[in-house]
């Protein structure tokens, strides 16, 4: 594949792009919320809470695609685009778990507590989302310094049992047709089968995800 090395100026145009584009998803929904109800469906609040949902995984999926695809393609610039991604899927992911809090069960603190421990399904996506925590929250330069590269890169390998968790949450979720949780679970097992081939093959292993 040939080499696309753009300016800097270009990645930034790039990122600033992306940054627009990960946030249609969720201006649809407030528009559909706000003004266009039809949008949503004969039930808008499992719509928004499942939509939400579904671009949480999606962006985690995304973000363990760069390294593969850096790789495979050289443009090393892909890097750069990592770290939104993975962020736009801890943002995606707390507004999932705020629509869940706030349409399931109205903000009732011993209510949701109880359908935590409850519903095995729930627990997992709880779980994954905890877990996004600390990458997030780690996720800048000051950090990686602070914490140093190989303590850095340890916990943000994280990212993996993450990526597993949300989707045994979406299979778990899904009562009857697994197809789409199947759909995602593949391209999961693909993004970390590479990493697992590159590893043995004595391919450096990657910084992050």
């Amino acid at each position: 594949m040939p080499r696309f090395n753009p300016s800097p100026r270009a990645v930034g145009a790039i990122k600033a792009a992306l940054f627009v584009v990960a946030l249609l998803p969720l201006a649809r929904l407030v528009a559909g919320v706000i003004a266009f109800p039809d949008w949503l469906g004969a039930n808008p609040a499992e719509y928004v809470t499942r939509s939400v949902g579904d671009w949480t995984l999606r962006f985690l999926l995304l973000t363990l695609a760069v390294t593969p695809l850096r790789r495979l393609t050289g443009w090393n610039w892909l890097l750069r685009l990592r770290r939104m991604l993975g962020l736009f899927a801890f943002f995606y992911g707390v507004v999932h778990f705020a629509s869940y809090v706030a349409f399931d069960h109205v903000f009732v603190l011993d209510e949701i507590l109880k359908d935590i421990v409850k519903r095995p399904f729930i627990t997992v996506g709880v779980a994954a989302l905890a877990l996004m925590v600390p990458l997030a929250a780690t996720s800048t330069n000051a950090m990686v310094r602070r914490l140093g590269a190989q303590r850095w890169t340890a916990l943000h390998r994280l990212v993996y049992p993450i990526a597993v968790l949300g989707v045994v949450h979406f299979w778990m979720m899904v009562k009857r047709d697994v197809t789409e949780p199947a759909i995602y679970a593949a391209v999961l097992a693909v993004l970390l089968g590479y990493r697992v081939i590159a590893s043995r093959a004595g391919g450096r292993q990657p910084r992050t995800a």
